[in-house]
């Protein structure tokens, strides 16, 4: 801004030497506006060295990061999420045509002190048609699980191709089996943290083994690992990864394993379910002198992080105990009719 002050008139004035100053003035301004948007960039505050290994994690990955949580986030950050028309209230649900009982009506103990039982699965002897309980809850997904399963599937095999998926959900396997090996060894011999001489020597376990250290400390007065249960009644069986006490309180513990934190107990899915079905097979099964009312999931990471434990109340397993007879309801009438539909044809 220019102040004018009134002058006598002494001379001409030069049209050139006003615009030279005009000119100069003008590039000194632009030169500052510059010098000050440069100097406040927000990148000089990003700190690097913080981000570094971050980036370098995602550019050296092999696996994808996807999964059909994160797919799922995905989808509801872009388009919103999905909602349910007609959504029932918890007194509407769907409650199974026949209630079967949880526990047995006369209640048994048997001596705490002891090692473990360990009752393998015997699939002869006419057993061979029981379904298991991994079978029933597959065969049962709802229409939304499936969705997100097979596109998280058509994901990985487009990133992995078919024969990089097939090895990778092959290791996933073959590490969850080393996983429960270890635990087995862990707890049939009472071993805790300061037990050197049992730690896994597997590289593929020992994230998941250090992740539930700590949930270890809690775990006494194993009754039974890896053991085969099966219904009286409903006619189904089952292993369970272990019974046991979790801070004075028995429960059926199922022991997972997974690449994404799960802090939630919705984040496990149908494994809450699966839980109780174990838990109401156990009680209906006669070789088994106890009944057991409570639940715990127990979720370990391969990073070491610290696993996410997840109990189950007597009225929690009651309530996804009536959710696993609606699944068996629902898939005793698949298998009838499927059979309809062979005998017609």
């Amino acid at each position: 801004m220019f102040i004018l002050k009134r002058l006598p008139f002494t001379g001409s004035i030069s049209v050139r030497m006003l615009q030279y100053t005009s000119l100069t003035f003008g590039f000194g301004v632009a030169c500052h506006r510059s010098t000050s948007r440069r100097g406040a960039s927000p990148y000089n505050s990003v700190d690097s060295e913080r981000y570094s290994s971050l980036v370098k994690s995602v550019i050296s990955s092999r696996t994808s990061s996807q999964t059909p949580d994160t797919i799922q986030d995905e989808d509801e950050h872009m388009f919103g999420p999905v909602v349910k028309a007609h959504t029932q209230s918890r007194q509407q649900r769907r409650r199974p045509k026949v209630i079967h009982p949880f526990l047995r009506c006369e209640e048994t103990r048997e001596p705490e002190s002891g090692p473990p039982v360990r009752i393998v699965l015997n699939r002869g002897q006419g057993r061979s048609s029981i379904p298991s309980v991994t079978r029933i809850l597959q065969a049962t997904l709802s229409a939304e699980q499936l969705f997100y399963l097979e596109r998280w599937k058509r994901r990985m095999v487009a990133e992995l191709g078919e024969e990089g998926f097939k090895e990778y959900t092959q290791n996933l396997f073959r590490q969850g089996k080393l996983f429960h090996s270890a635990l087995e060894e862990v707890i049939m011999s009472g071993a805790t943290r300061q037990d050197e001489q049992h730690e896994p020597q597997s590289s593929d376990v020992m994230g998941y083994m250090k992740s539930i250290t700590y949930v270890l400390e809690d775990v006494n007065a194993a009754r039974a690992i890896e053991s085969s249960v099966q219904h009286d009644t409903l006619d189904y069986l089952g292993i369970v990864d272990c019974v046991a006490h979790y801070r004075g309180v028995l429960c059926v513990i199922d022991w997972k394993t997974s690449e994404k934190p799960k802090p939630f107990l919705s984040n496990t899915y149908d494994n809450p379910i699966q839980v109780a079905a174990y838990a109401g097979a156990l009680n209906s099964d006669g070789r088994y002198k106890y009944q057991v009312e409570n639940g715990l999931i127990v979720v370990a990471y391969k990073d070491g992080s610290p696993a996410h434990v997840h109990q189950l109340n007597r009225e929690l397993m009651s309530e996804y105990w009536e959710k696993w007879l609606i699944r068996l309801e629902e898939f005793r009438e698949q298998r009838s009719n499927k059979e309809s539909a062979q005998q017609t044809q």
